[in-house]
């Protein structure tokens, strides 16, 4: 089984051009948004836009609500597909789901600025930004069961009045999701720093924590996730390595977890080690 993925921004087109890359790479599965389609179905999961707020809808992407990636895993193994063409909105989402669902490492990275024009990106974001439609690359009649939100129409293939023959793409569906209508949500940085706080004070081997710090990964206006640092004072006697590594697993994780923002890095500086004083005994 091989593994594709289709990188881009949110909102910039990647679900409306996914059946046409899946085509153009012999892709028979695609990973969007917290489903798995196959053939115009969906064979598993439940799509991110069926959530009622956006961090519900990033948690759901990126497969960490409990319960969610295993559904998944079992039916790609049940399915065995010759190749999964992986939607998200950057590489490291990407990555993040391929290891999430037990992927084979991907092969292959499409940009989404590789396979539309300025102009068509433009479009696709003023849709998403000013009107909350999105699009899911599947028939409506597929999502009627499993989406809560606003179906508002099917949108057939791009070149279905085309007076030249070509191959079909599939159908594809308009979605408003419930939580495009409540507005921007913001997580203040300080959120970030009680997390790290309460995970890192919480590892028995860490004497003291100080000067955490968040940093926004931002290309243009768009947030693409968080860099996180910080200092800690170790008791001496602990294999550091080991120590550190866990404690940036269980960070990123709870960061992740909680917020649903993308954690790209967790670098912790042991700026000393506490060695405890021993008393003889005359």
């Amino acid at each position: 089984m091989d593994v594709i993925a289709l990188v881009g921004p949110s909102g910039t087109g990647k679900s409306h051009r996914a059946l046409q890359v899946a085509r153009e790479h012999e892709a028979d599965a695609i990973i969007d948004d917290g489903i798995l389609i196959k053939d115009g179905h969906i064979v598993a999961g439940e799509s991110a836009k069926t959530e009622k707020s956006k961090i519900m809808a990033v948690r759901r992407a990126i497969f960490v609500l409990p319960g969610h990636a295993d559904e998944v895993r079992d039916a790609i193994q049940e399915m065995q597909p010759h190749r999964i063409l992986v939607i998200g909105t950057s590489e490291n989402m990407v990555q993040k789901i391929a290891k999430t669902l037990k992927l084979p490492p991907i092969q292959s990275i499409v940009r989404i600025e590789d396979i539309a024009s300025r102009t068509e990106i433009a479009t696709a974001q003023f849709h998403r930004l000013k009107e909350g439609k999105h699009i899911i690359p599947v028939p409506t009649i597929e999502l009627k069961p499993h989406f809560s939100g606003f179906l508002v129409n099917p949108l057939q293939t791009i070149f279905k009045q085309s007076p030249v023959k070509r191959r079909k793409l599939g159908e594809k569906s308009i979605v408003r999701p419930v939580f495009s209508y409540y507005g921007k949500l913001i997580i203040d940085d300080r959120v970030i720093q009680v997390i790290v706080e309460k995970i890192v004070k919480a590892r028995e081997f860490v004497k003291s924590l100080k000067n955490i710090t968040v940093k926004h990964v931002l290309k243009g206006e768009e947030d693409r996730g968080l860099t996180i640092s910080c200092e800690v004072v170790l008791s001496y006697g602990s294999h550091i390595p080991t120590m550190i590594s866990q404690t940036q697993s269980h960070v990123r994780d709870a960061v992740e977890f909680t917020t649903g923002m993308i954690v790209h890095a967790v670098d912790i500086s042991v700026k000393a080690l506490y060695v405890e004083q021993r008393h003889k005994l005359w």
